[in-house]
């Protein structure tokens, strides 16, 4: 029996253009379906005549593999990982690897890792983005787990990842965990540079009164300049389909209401553990689940009044104060989510190159822009920055764009159009370069109702005072 270098576990389209990818770049791959039929299909159709050998049972599918067996599972997050490892265990051997492809959560990463090691078995967590066309012509790929684990498939990541300017978007995260880690903050940036787009387009279309081939024309423009990114390229694709059977823009037609899978929440919890203000990327999570109360948002529009969202304001002047707004914006998120991955290496001992991070999500990624050549290049030179914020040139510029950040705002709350994305993005900047913040007040509370303690600024040590007898408000 021949033995094939690569197994892929889960034919959705994902682990079909995988597998595709895999075998276009010269490497034998075997597969495996829980649904037969699919295997038989994809067999029938896109793998045919290709170096793919099906397999219809897992101890059939083991057995085609070369050793040490390089299996790649793509299938859901969460309980079907635990299924599958557990078909899987009986018949792999020290030595064997596993790779995770999907959104699983990172700690489950870490368990998993851990419990497949005291069998010798090498288990790797990997972000993989780009959906179904990067995983069909390059993704971005995000592995971590033991590093010689990742280098029994390192070949083969290399030659499927995106290449931008002849480097591969791939590279070793770090242990354990580190690889979903990582894309699950991509997933938390790419949902607030996702909210942030679609306000922009609320303003633009109920504010501005754009049609939708005129939003064409301005993300096509935008395209081209400071803003480039994945996410502009498609929003200016989105507008220009028109549905065939009404002749409408197809976008006019899709219900408002947004879902998600968990990633972006987990972001934000994750955030909330370590103690990191992540507010662009929490808005946006925000925001998808107040999408889902469609029935409750028809029935308040009936009785809940605001303004006219009519922006009495020239059209041209709009879009060119919300492209620097925007950009601004945009990298606010992108800060945050650095500093979270800043966090968590200290946290969980990651060891993450933000520059290597910053490098492999130039492309093949949902968030690939631009602006991450010079994130990276930021990082390159200043590895111990805190914050992008505080970077000479990501400073200046949210500086110089600032007054559009704040012209976006004030058009949104006094037209009723909400943007909590980019509300968020200026509260965070103007909260994070504020020396004093009002939170003495808060730490007073806390300690009135609580004697909770606090610092005080003019002498060292920790303080607490009997409010209500200084106050005077004691009992009589």
């Amino acid at each position: 029996m021949a033995s094939y270098s690569f197994g892929l576990i889960g034919l959705a389209v994902m682990g079909q253009n995988l597998v595709l990818n895999v075998e276009r770049n010269g490497f034998s791959v075997a597969v495996y379906n829980r649904t037969l039929e699919r295997t038989r299909e994809f067999m029938a159709k896109r793998a045919a005549g290709k170096r793919i050998a099906p397999a219809y049972s897992i101890e059939e599918f083991v057995g085609l593999l070369e050793r040490p067996r390089r299996i790649m599972l793509m299938v859901k997050a969460g309980p079907p990982v635990d299924a599958v490892l557990a078909q899987l265990k009986p018949y792999l051997e020290p030595g064997d690897l596993v790779i995770d492809g999907g959104n699983s959560f990172f700690k489950d990463t870490e368990r998993r890792g851990g419990e497949l090691a005291e069998m010798g078995i090498l288990y790797i967590g990997t972000g993989v983005s780009g959906g179904e066309y990067g995983a069909l012509h390059g993704p971005s790929i995000m592995p971590g787990g033991p590093e010689e684990a990742y280098r029994l498939i390192e070949p083969i990541f290399t030659a499927i990842a995106a290449k931008v300017d002849g480097e591969p978007c791939v590279t070793y995260i770090g242990p354990r965990g580190a690889g979903h880690y990582v894309k699950m903050v991509h997933n938390g940036i790419e949902y607030g540079n996702m909210q942030l787009i679609a306000e922009t387009y609320d303003l633009l279309h109920r504010g501005a009164g754009l049609s939708a081939a005129e939003l064409h024309e301005v993300f096509a423009e935008w395209n081209r300049g400071e803003l480039s990114s994945y996410l502009i390229e498609i929003t200016a694709d989105i507008f220009a389909q028109i549905d065939e059977e009404t002749g409408r823009p197809l976008v006019d037609l899709i219900l408002d209401e947004a879902k998600q899978k968990g990633t972006g929440k987990w972001t934000s919890q994750n955030a909330l553990d370590l103690g990191v203000p992540t507010p662009t990327i929490n808005a946006a999570v925000t925001a998808r689940i107040i999408s889902a109360y469609k029935a409750e948002r028809m029935t308040a529009s009936k009785v809940l009044s605001g303004p006219s969202p009519v922006l009495e304001v020239d059209p041209g002047e709009v879009i060119r104060t919300l492209r620097d707004a925007l950009y601004a914006a945009e990298i606010c998120s992108y800060a945050q989510g650095f500093a979270l991955l800043r966090a968590a290496n200290q946290e969980y001992d990651y060891n993450l190159d933000l520059a290597a991070i910053a490098r492999i999500w130039r492309g093949g990624c949902i968030i690939r822009a631009r602006l991450l050549n010079d994130i990276r290049t930021t990082f390159e030179r200043n590895p111990d920055l805190p914050n992008l914020l505080v970077d000479p040139t990501f400073g200046e510029v949210v500086q110089e764009r600032q007054g559009a950040l704040r012209q976006v705002v004030q058009w949104a709350a006094a037209r009723g159009i909400p943007t909590p994305a980019f509300s968020a993005s200026l509260a965070y900047y103007d909260a994070y370069r504020t020396a004093r913040l009002p939170a003495n007040l808060i730490q007073a509370q806390r300690d009135y109702f609580g004697a909770h303690t606090y610092r005080r600024i003019d002498k060292e040590g920790v303080f607490h005072t009997e409010w209500i007898q200084a106050t005077g408000r004691g009992e009589e």
